[in-house]
């Protein structure tokens, strides 16, 4: 099968997964979830990242990025190369932590940065895992809801601007729009070539940039 083609340019917005490899846990505690965070931040100021939202599930991710510059790739390296060195040292182990490479949808951010935002912090209230978005610490609701510190690695302006123009209002509004999503369709219903989340306009533009004689597929599922 043949790899999506990576596409990267400044200002693109992409939600992101990676996996243990042979589904694996990647976390053993809440020591390796906070160092995880620690380089997601130092990526974040280094890279020139937005990350809006991000879970962290046993034995995957999800990240919510946005790119300053056409660095998705490169930070990517530095976030899973030196997270899987200190998980392997502190634990003892040996080989491939991560499954192959990293996933990367590019995101039409208008239209579905709020979706995949909520999508994600949902993601282990969909495993069964928890009954409500606040429970799981290791996540960006709690700090996006005005409930815990906002980590250095998370940027919440955006998202709780969609909402109201007042801090207060618009945490309430935030809230109210993660409860409601429960029953929301998967977003992943709209997703074309492996790799687009977005309008067909924006999907051509984006295809410019990548190969512009390319056809488009009909749209084909996701997995979290």
């Amino acid at each position: 099968m043949v790899r999506p083609v990576r596409l990267e340019f400044s200002g693109a917005l992409y939600h992101v997964t990676a996996r243990g490899n042979a589904r694996q846990d990647i976390y053993v505690d809440d020591k390796d979830r906070r160092y995880f965070l620690n380089i997601l931040s130092y990526c974040t100021k280094t890279y020139h990242w937005q990350c809006h939202a991000y879970c962290l599930m046993s034995n995957h991710y999800h990240l919510l990025i946005e790119t300053g510059d056409a660095t998705l790739s490169k930070g990517m390296r530095h976030l899973n190369g030196v997270y899987a060195q200190y998980f392997n040292t502190r634990h003892r182990r040996a080989g491939h932590l991560l499954q192959g490479r990293f996933k990367a949808i590019l995101v039409e951010k208008e239209s579905y940065l709020l979706e995949l935002a909520r999508y994600i912090v949902l993601n282990p209230v969909r495993a069964r895992m928890l009954h409500s978005a606040a429970e799981w610490p290791w996540r960006s609701y709690r700090p996006t809801a005005g409930l815990a510190e906002t980590p250095p690695c998370l940027t919440t302006e955006w998202i709780l601007q969609a909402f109201s123009d007042t801090l207060e209002s618009s945490r309430t509004g935030y809230k109210q729009f993660v409860a409601e999503g429960s029953n929301q369709p998967s977003p992943w219903e709209k997703l074309r070539n492996q790799i687009y989340l977005g309008s067909d306009q924006f999907i051509e533009a984006a295809q410019r940039h990548l190969e512009p004689n390319r056809k488009l597929t009909k749209p084909q599922g996701h997995s979290d």
